[in-house]
């Protein structure tokens, strides 16, 4: 980041001739409706000058846009509709000689409140606007320095509509279970109604508050084995008003060993956007990881897009799954190979962490599991070779392991309904895993969900082999899906994060949608 210093103090005289008067100059009624709310940015400088920073009410921090272009553009959401009386500007060196203040209802149509063309920075107040909507949005149209555009501080005042709003929403309806393992309890329900607004749903369990969520579905996760909870919902309004609780529900979770934890998995992650981009979805599926508080993330390949150079995995994949890289142990797919040197940006960036054993395959322990982390590309590359050394050095591992529950993961699945299906080559991977009596298979390469019930060598159901999942629906476009296999449990085509319970001797997975639903439940299984 660089350090600049304020090279220009504009008088009041100046600051009036702008439409607005030097801050504090005068009291205002009205209540400051911004301050800690969400926000968004066309661009970011870098990581340290992010959107929020504008917004925290800590006029040493500040955003600020990427260097050199324009438009750009930085959006807050109040929260709720508002009547928009006054919106302070507190300007960085790089100000805005042009400038619009927009406001919406919907986040999407923009109506401008306030145009400025010749702006010069330091504090700009605007006063006695007259507007209405819930979202407000600063567009910086021209810079009036060589760098972007930066705030220390963004400011909307106004009157929510919620003001003076007494009534209290409707009790939600439909309260059930929609799924349960051993650890975690999923519920859903029907809306409330309220006459202005439902902010949200505080969920109880055992009579305790234990989470407020905006949707009708909640994942309660963290819970014991085999214990019985009690579960009541009730409604929240835009002004606090609070209904009563629904009829409490009584779920029992299931039968599971001791040391449970939860491991998040994906694969195909990080393509080459930015949270400012709506369509994102890597900074979406990363949200949801940070929900889930996991003890460990794995990745199935296709870390990072298109070529995945360190420049690639420093400017995407570090400002959304980066923040997991401490407790990540990742596999490479074929993207990683597309490098100048293969491989080089996944190790440059990963480091040890990719390679703890100084290949690309390795293994790790938690808890009672052993976990296998593979490179398939050995396998799909059809060199002819009759024992790959990382085969050799698969056999031994499994044969020194020592713990009672086995994971592995890859990128290039055996089998998949997906656009790329069956890869033939990964079959002295899967064939070996099930001879070794593994419990669990991940993949990603195909971008889409699919869990399988347990399998043989061959693809049949069978009991007694592993359970294989594809994963890749981290954030990359999703592919078309086919035919499913017979051993075909359950296909999503969706994005979302795998999450995985385990305790000592079983497990349980789901995905999780990109909105906190549970899209699939698997049963809970017992360890081989």
């Amino acid at each position: 980041m660089r350090l600049r210093l304020l090279a220009l103090v504009l008088p009041v005289g100046l600051l009036a001739a702008l439409g607005g008067s030097a801050a504090g100059a005068q009291p205002y009624a009205d209540t400051l409706l911004s301050q800690g709310r969400p926000v968004v940015a066309s661009s970011i400088e870098d990581d340290t000058l992010t959107a929020a920073k504008a917004v925290d009410g800590n006029t040493s921090t500040r955003w600020a846009s990427a260097e050199g272009s324009d438009p750009q553009w930085i959006r807050v959401d109040l929260g709720q509709p508002a009547a928009v009386s006054r919106v302070t500007l507190n300007w960085e060196v790089a100000y805005a000689k042009a400038y619009r203040i927009e406001v919406s209802d919907d986040g999407t149509n923009f109506s401008t409140v306030k145009e400025v063309t010749s702006g010069n920075g330091a504090t700009d107040d605007h006063t006695g606007l007259s507007a209405h909507g819930r979202y407000v949005r600063l567009v910086g149209t021209q810079r009036g320095t060589p760098y972007g555009y930066s705030l220390w501080e963004l400011k909307v005042y106004g009157t929510t509509d919620s003001t003076g709003d007494t009534q209290a929403p409707t009790v939600p309806t439909g309260l059930k279970s929609t799924g349960v393992t051993a650890t975690s309890v999923a519920l859903g329900w029907t809306a409330s109604t309220d006459n202005v607004g439902v902010s949200g749903y505080d969920v109880l369990r055992n009579g305790t508050v234990v989470a407020t969520t905006p949707g009708t579905q909640y994942n309660d996760t963290g819970l014991t084995a085999n214990t019985a909870y009690q579960y009541s919902v009730r409604a929240r309004d835009l002004a606090g008003n609070v209904s009563a609780a629904t009829a409490p529900i009584t779920v029992t979770t299931s039968a599971g060993g001791t040391g449970s934890f939860v491991v998040a998995a994906a694969g195909d992650i990080a393509d080459r956007c930015t949270a400012s981009d709506p369509d994102c979805v890597h900074p979406k599926t990363a949200n949801l990881v940070e929900a889930m508080n996991p003890a460990a993330v794995v990745t199935m390949g296709d870390n990072q897009y298109d070529d995945a150079h360190l420049s690639d995995f420093q400017n995407y994949y570090a400002k959304t799954w980066g923040r997991f890289k401490n407790i990540t142990h990742p596999s490479p797919g074929n993207h990683e190979t597309y490098d100048d040197i293969p491989f080089k940006g996944y190790h440059d960036y990963f480091g040890s962490i990719a390679t703890p054993q100084g290949k690309n395959y390795y293994s790790w322990n938690l808890g009672n599991w052993h976990f296998i982390a593979l490179d398939s590309n050995d396998f799909v590359k059809e060199e002819g070779l009759a024992e790959p050394a990382q085969l050799t050095w698969l056999k031994q591992d499994l044969a020194n392991n020592t713990k009672g529950c086995i994971a592995a993961y890859y990128h290039h699945p055996r089998f998949s309904s997906g656009d790329h299906g069956d890869q033939d080559g990964a079959a002295p991977l899967w064939e070996t895993l099930v001879a070794a009596k593994a419990d669990l298979v991940m993949n990603g390469h195909d971008h889409h969900y699919e869990r399988f019930v347990p399998q043989n060598a061959d693809g049949d159901r069978d009991p007694n082999g592993p359970v294989q999942i594809i994963g890749g629906m981290g954030g990359a476009p999703l592919y078309p899906v086919h035919a499913a296999h017979p051993a075909t449990a359950k296909i999503v085509e969706d994005h979302g994060v795998l999450k995985l319970s385990m305790t000592d001797t079983t497990f349980a997975t789901q995905l999780i949608g990109l909105d906190g639903d549970v899209l699939d439940s698997s049963p809970t299984y017992t360890c081989h």
